[in-house]
């Protein structure tokens, strides 16, 4: 093995877009300080290139708050495609609020990705669908686009491929 000392990349990403999808939200439980539950409420919707369907239950959010006040998710949901798979999407992800975006987020305004300084999560799939196997064997990442806590809460994202 060489070491070089290099301080510049040796390979490099690049991404491949999946889908968009908007999963409804139930207004989050607080457990205490650091934790809040998102329930995922059936519908919303998925549409890619390859891909069409909605959510259905059962799915949620189980929200970290660290003491930084990031927010580490933990979401597991099932989406039903259009032509009967399913397949169940679990991923983490890390959310930095400003003290600004947290508390609209919390008064229920609508943000998007240029409300909140970031907002990425990283996606894995599970499915028996032969269509849909290439999803069990690629990594994704989602970009936040929208979010909306309250009775009409969900959150949509942008989901692609890295390569």
């Amino acid at each position: 093995m060489e070491n070089n000392n290099q301080s510049a990349p040796s390979t490099q990403v690049t991404t491949e877009y999946v889908m968009t999808y908007v999963a409804p939200l139930d207004p989050p439980i607080a457990i205490d300080d650091g934790m809040m539950i998102a329930n995922v409420r059936p519908g919303g919707w998925v549409k890619g290139p390859k891909i069409n369907g909605k959510f259905i239950a059962p799915g949620a959010d189980w929200l970290r708050i660290m003491p930084s006040g990031a927010f580490r998710l933990d979401v597991r949901g099932l989406i039903e495609t259009d032509d009967g798979a399913y397949i169940y999407i679990s991923y983490n992800g890390i959310i930095k609020n400003s003290e600004e975006s947290a508390e609209r987020l919390n008064n229920g305004e609508l943000l998007t990705d240029k409300d909140i300084p970031y907002f990425i999560a990283a996606p894995t799939f599970q499915t028996s669908s032969d269509k849909y196997d290439w999803l069990n064997e690629v990594q994704t990442v989602n970009k936040m686009v929208e979010i909306q806590f309250g009775e009409d809460g969900y959150v949509k994202y942008d989901v692609f491929i890295v390569r």
